[in-house]
């Protein structure tokens, strides 16, 4: 007997409400998205023409950071946090093509990211996926997957990558990240990618446009974006912006400011060393 097919949509998604992880999805050129979220990534379109190039730094910026701390720091359990529907270069291919033995626990909210997520690594044994929301930071750390996956007693990389600015002030950043970093042993790095305020037009398009169609993605200023890292010490060259941001060789000839291109100039990346 044929096994039954899968609920499609899988329980959970209103496909006519866009989500984060489907309006990426789209903006790439991927297919796992619906029509909600095709109008949506349309919106950031129109309001940043370069937002696929902006889609695509973030991923740039999730591989370098990755690769900083497999390599570099010699960390080697991973909890990524929004890590929306599998793309090219996912952080468990980015981790473990240097060491194959990184384990890796992907989070978020849509359904369909556990659903996709855990049809492509059912074979994986290093590398889970489950549904839990950023804003429930207590709810992520106690689910058993992520305990059973993790081990806190050992250094783990905490990664935000492109959610930090989903979360509004009134909700509490800074509180969301301390409560996740708590547990975590001496060691743990916190990599974080974020939205500055600078007053450049490209960085309020990016956000006027996430505010329109997903309601949130603030960006702040840069002084703000370094208060997430709660004073923990960062790693050469501190909260830079992705085109300048090379932990691997912070000593590396950079573009100067006045040289990046628009969009280049609306994320920044950094991580943190907890001590």
């Amino acid at each position: 007997m044929n096994e039954a097919a899968p609920e499609w949509p899988p329980p959970g998604i209103d496909p006519e409400v866009p989500s984060t992880a489907r309006v990426y999805d789209a903006i790439l050129g991927g297919r796992d998205n619906f029509k909600a979220d095709r109008e949506a990534a349309d919106v950031f379109m129109r309001h940043i023409p370069q937002a696929r190039e902006c889609a695509l730094l973030n991923r740039t910026a999730l591989v370098r950071g990755v690769r900083y701390m497999v390599r570099a720091a010699g960390i080697d359990q991973l909890l990524d946090i929004g890590c929306g529907l599998p793309t090219k270069q996912n952080t468990h291919e980015a981790a473990q093509e240097i060491n194959p033995e990184t384990h890796v626990v992907y989070v978020d909210n849509d359904p369909m990211v556990l659903s996709h997520g855990r049809a492509l690594l059912a074979d994986d044994r290093t590398t889970t996926v489950v549904t839990a929301d950023l804003r429930d930071p207590e709810g992520v750390l106690a689910n058993p997957e992520v305990r059973g996956a993790l081990d806190f007693d050992r250094p783990v990389g905490l990664m935000l990558i492109g959610m930090i600015m989903q979360i509004a002030e009134d909700e509490r950043p800074d509180d969301i990240i301390a409560a996740l970093m708590e547990p975590l042993a001496s060691g743990s790095h916190l990599f974080i990618t974020a939205w500055p305020d600078t007053g450049d037009p490209a960085q309020h398009a990016l956000s006027r446009a996430c505010l329109e169609t997903l309601g949130n993605g603030w960006c702040r200023p840069v002084e703000r974006l370094e208060r997430h890292f709660l004073g923990m010490p960062l790693v050469a060259p501190g909260l830079e912006y992705v085109s300048r941001w090379y932990p691997e060789d912070p000593g590396r000839a950079v573009p100067e400011f006045a040289d990046l291109e628009p969009y280049e100039r609306t994320q920044m990346a950094a991580i943190a060393v907890k001590p």
